[in-house]
C-alpha cells in the first residue's frame, strides 16, 4: 500500500508491466515496478520538440518562469513524503536521509526560481564617445542531462531549474536504476505548469546510444552529466565533435585532514556525516581520512565506536541509519577493496554493526594502518568504508591530499585560523569544508577541478552555466 501511494504520483503511460525496466528494491530485491523504456527514435523526436518549444519559453518573462518554478517547488513540498517513500524503495537509502534528499532537492528550484529574475546582463563603459557596448545573457539552447542513482531526486533538480530558469528546454535521461523519483519529478513539473515538451524524461532502453544521441544531436547545445570520470571522458570526447557546451561533475577522491588541535566531537561528528551517509555512496564523502598523529589514536577509536552504533537495515525501517548499497555488484566491489587492503597491511578497527543478509548490504568498516600507496586510498570506494592514514605535519597532509588526479571536494577539522586559510588555498579542489562534513548547498557553487570535471551547479554560478553571454555594440549615438 505504501508503495502504490508512492507510485500514484506517476502517469500511468510511464509504467510498462510488458516490456519496461523492472526497478528493484536494493533492500530486499522486491521488484517496484517496471519504468517505460524510450527508443533513440521516441528521443530523437522528444529533442525535437523541446527545442521547438524552447522558443515560447524564452520569450516569456522572467516572472513567467519564475511562477512557474515556484508552483513546481511547492507541489514537492506538498508531496515530499511520497517522494521519499519512492526514493527510498528504489535507491535504498533510509527514509530520514531521502526526507532530507527531497528537501534539499526542491531548494535549488525555489532558489533558481527566484535567480530566473536576476539574469542580468551589463552596460560596460565604451571605449568611444558614439559607441556603446552593452551585454545580453541568453539561454543556451535544448540541454540534456545524465543523472546518477545516488541522489535520484537532487541531481535532477539541480539540472533542471536553473535550465528552465534561464529559459532551456531540457531532456533527462535518468539512471536505469532509480527512473522512478525522476518519472515523478516529470509529473509534478508538468501539473505546475511547465509544457510538456520543454522538460522530458526519458530512460532509455539503450543507455550508451542515448548518450551518443545527446552528444551528436545538432540540436543539443548543453550536457550537464554527474557520474564516473571513465563515461565524463567519453561524453567529453564525443561532444567536441559539435563543440557542445558540458558540465561534468565527476569521480572523487576526498580527503578528511583531521589535526591534532581539531574538536575531536565535531570531527567524528563529522566523518560520520561525510563518510557513511546514503552509505558512503556520493560523490562529495571522505574517501580516506588523514588523521595527524598526535590524535591519531584517539580519533579512530571513537570512530570505530560510534561506527559500531549505526543500524544498517531496510530503509524503510525509521530505526535504520544507514541501508544497502545500489546492487550486489556494488557488495561485491567494495569488498574486494576491504580485502586487499586487510592484504596489503590495513587493520579492520572495533566491533562492526550487522548488517541483514538479504538484500545488497555491506556492513560499515574502519580501516586503520592504510597508506597512500594502498588501493584502497587511491579509488574511490563508493561505500561504508573509512580508510585512516597517519601523518605528522601539515606539509605532508597536504602532499598526501593532492596526490590525486581527483579534485571534487575536501575536508578539513582545525581550530587554528591561520592553517584553515593555508589549507583552503593550497588543497587542490572545487571545494572545502572546514570543521564541517555535509558541504552541499544551494546557494553555493557545487562542482570540482582536475579530472572531477568542471561547470558549478547551485549559486548565481550555476544560471550562468545555462546562459550565453552576447556581445552587443552600439554604434552612431
Amino acid at each position: 500500500m505504501m508503495a502504490d501511494s508512492a507510485l500514484g504520483l506517476l502517469r500511468p503511460d510511464t509504467l510498462d508491466s510488458q516490456d519496461g525496466i523492472g526497478v528493484i528494491n536494493p533492500a530486499d530485491g522486491g521488484l517496484i515496478a517496471h519504468a517505460r523504456l524510450y527508443d533513440i527514435g521516441e528521443i530523437t523526436a522528444m529533442i525535437e520538440a523541446a527545442d521547438a518549444a524552447r522558443h515560447g519559453w524564452a520569450a516569456r518573462t522572467a516572472k513567467d518562469r519564475s511562477d512557474v518554478l515556484r508552483a513546481w517547488y511547492d507541489l514537492i513540498v506538498d508531496h515530499a513524503e511520497e517522494l521519499a517513500l519512492l526514493m527510498t524503495l528504489e535507491s535504498g537509502k533510509p527514509l530520514a536521509e531521502a526526507r532530507a534528499e527531497v528537501k534539499y532537492g526542491a531548494a535549488f528550484i525555489e532558489w533558481f526560481s527566484e535567480e530566473a529574475r536576476r539574469a542580468y546582463g551589463e552596460v560596460i563603459p565604451s571605449f568611444a564617445t558614439d559607441k556603446r557596448v552593452l551585454t545580453l545573457r541568453q539561454p543556451v539552447g535544448t540541454c540534456a542531462a545524465i543523472t546518477p542513482w545516488n541522489f535520484p531526486l537532487a541531481m535532477i533538480t539541480r539540472k533542471v531549474a536553473p535550465a528552465l530558469a534561464a529559459g532551456c528546454s531540457i531532456i533527462v535521461k535518468p539512471a536505469d536504476a532509480t527512473p522512478l523519483s525522476a518519472l515523478a519529478l516529470e509529473t509534478l513539473a508538468h501539473r505546475a505548469g511547465v509544457p510538456d515538451t520543454l522538460f522530458r524524461v526519458t530512460p532509455a532502453r539503450n543507455s550508451p546510444a542515448a548518450g551518443d544521441l545527446f552528444c551528436t544531436h545538432p540540436l543539443v547545445r548543453k550536457i550537464s552529466f554527474t557520474g564516473s570520470t571513465e563515461v565524463g571522458k567519453v561524453i567529453m570526447a564525443k561532444a567536441a565533435g559539435q563543440v557542445k557546451r558540458l558540465s561534468l561533475e565527476l569521480g572523487g577522491n576526498a580527503p578528511f585532514i583531521v589535526f591534532d588541535d581539531a574538536d575531536l566531537d565535531r570531527a567524528v561528528a563529522g566523518a560520520l556525516a561525510s563518510r557513511f551517509r546514503n552509505a558512503g555512496q556520493t560523490c562529495v564523502c571522505a574517501n580516506r581520512f588523514l588523521v595527524q598523529a598526535g590524535i591519531h589514536d584517539a580519533f579512530v577509536e571513537r570512530l570505530a565506536a560510534a561506527v559500531a552504533q549505526l543500524r544498517v537495515d531496510n530503509g524503510i525501517n525509521a530505526s535504520s541509519t544507514m541501508g544497502p548499497l545500489i546492487d550486489d555488484r556494488a557488495v561485491k566491489r567494495v569488498s574486494g577493496l576491504v580485502a586487499r587492503a586487510i592484504e596489503e597491511g590495513a587493520v579492520r578497527v572495533g566491533g562492526s554493526a550487522t548488517a541483514p543478509e538479504a538484500g545488497s548490504f555491506h556492513a560499515p568498516v574502519v580501516l586503520a594502518g592504510v597508506t597512500a600507496e594502498m588501493a584502497i586510498a587511491s579509488q574511490e570506494i563508493f561505500g561504508p568504508v573509512a580508510p585512516v592514514l597517519r601523518f605528522e605535519d601539515e606539509a605532508e597532509a597536504l602532499r598526501i591530499a593532492n596526490d590525486t588526479p581527483f579534485g571534487l571536494a575536501a575536508y578539513i577539522f582545525t581550530t587554528d585560523a591561520a592553517r584553515q586559510w593555508r589549507m583552503m588555498e593550497g588543497l587542490e579542489y572545487g571545494m572545502v569544508g572546514v570543521n564541517d562534513g555535509l558541504i552541499s548547498t544551494e546557494v553555493a557553487p557545487f562542482g570540482g577541478v582536475k579530472e572531477s570535471g568542471f561547470g558549478r551547479e547551485g549559486s548565481s554560478h550555476g544560471l550562468a552555466d545555462y546562459m550565453n553571454v552576447k556581445y552587443c555594440l552600439v554604434g552612431g549615438l
